[in-house]
């Protein structure tokens, strides 16, 4: 058998070899940094934080929202109760002017009680009340028409103030409306800048790939808990407009007070106020029809659907769906 002897290098071949080694370093190097993808990555945590910023703005939105609406029907109840009490300030005023002008004609009264029938006669009416041609039933009578005007003084007042809340509340709506608006207006140019494979991962995993938690079991949902998941299911695939609570349109609480509504059970209408309106749970004792809120905040909700997942509306662009309940950081979890 004949040996085989190894050829030393030629000068060429040793400083292909090196070149080759160098070569792999390099690549290893660029591969362990993906330069080229880093802007592209930027441009997505600036999607996520802009969604995230618009989401919390969207719930201050809400709540402004919700408290001009309560103040709304305060002030029209106050209207409502000022009118009635002027009517009958009115009618006892008459009444009291009709009695003091019987009694000057028949010369039984100080001709001053007149002054019943002016526009402000409070200040008469502790005066007139010690004039001895006043029998108790009409002093009673007056006493009873100054208390009334007092009252309706401090319903006006009360009304005044309200109508000064309700006004304040409308202008903070509105800011919260112009930040909302920038924020997703941003976000949406950003998401048009990258190229369309990357735009289209973003929408389909955005807030997806957290901690696996799948593999969690549920009990079934019943009674009320049942009734708004089935809501909740029928809104899949409706879009998310922020602001909104249904039925063609959802924001993320939105969905969830509408789902409850349609199981005849009333919520609050923004998310942190959500998260404490009822009794709150372990992840692992999580049943369907559960409120999982998101963030420190609580500025995002959604409904436990079992197995692991949420059904909820994720922002602008993303209509109601399943994702992982591990989407993001979970802050509470409640059973209404």
């Amino acid at each position: 058998m004949g040996s085989h002897r190894r050829l030393a290098p030629s000068g060429f071949d040793r400083g292909s070899t090196a070149a080759v080694g160098l070569l792999s370093v390099a690549a290893a190097l660029l591969g362990a940094v993906p330069a080229a993808a880093a802007p592209h990555d930027d441009r997505r945590a600036e999607v996520d934080r802009l969604h995230t910023e618009a989401e919390q703005a969207t719930e201050a939105y809400n709540k402004a929202d919700a408290r001009t609406d309560t103040l709304r029907e305060e002030v029209t109840t106050a209207q409502e109760s000022i009118a009635r009490q002027q009517e009958r300030v009115n009618t006892m005023r008459d009444a009291l002017g009709s009695l003091a002008g019987a009694q000057y004609r028949s010369g039984g009264i100080d001709p001053s009680l007149a002054l019943l029938l002016s526009a402000e006669p409070d200040d008469y009416l502790d005066r007139a009340l010690v004039l001895d041609r006043i029998t108790t039933r009409q002093a009673g009578e007056l006493r009873e028409l100054q208390q009334a005007m007092r009252d309706l003084a401090q319903d006006r007042a009360e009304a005044a103030r309200k109508l000064t809340e309700l006004e304040k509340g409308r202008k903070a709506v509105a800011a919260h409306k112009k930040t909302v608006e920038r924020k997703l207006t941003k976000a949406r140019a950003l998401l048009a800048a990258l190229p369309d494979d990357e735009r289209a991962a973003y929408r389909r995993g955005s807030r997806s790939g957290r901690e696996d938690l799948t593999a969690l079991a549920a009990a079934p949902a019943s009674g009320r808990a049942g009734a708004a998941f089935a809501a909740a299911r029928s809104a899949l695939g409706k879009p998310y407009v922020w602001g909104a609570n249904g039925p063609s349109g959802f924001d993320c609480s939105g969905l969830t007070q509408w789902a409850y509504a349609q199981a005849g059970v009333g919520i609050p209408r923004t998310s942190q106020a959500q998260s404490g309106a009822g009794r709150h749970v372990s992840l692992a004792e999580a049943r369907p029809g559960d409120l999982v809120a998101y963030r420190d905040d609580a500025s995002h909700i959604g409904m436990y659907a079992g197995n692991g997942q949420v059904i909820h509306a994720p922002y602008p662009g993303a209509p109601v769906r399943y994702d992982p309940v591990g989407m993001m950081p979970i802050s509470s979890i409640t059973r209404v």
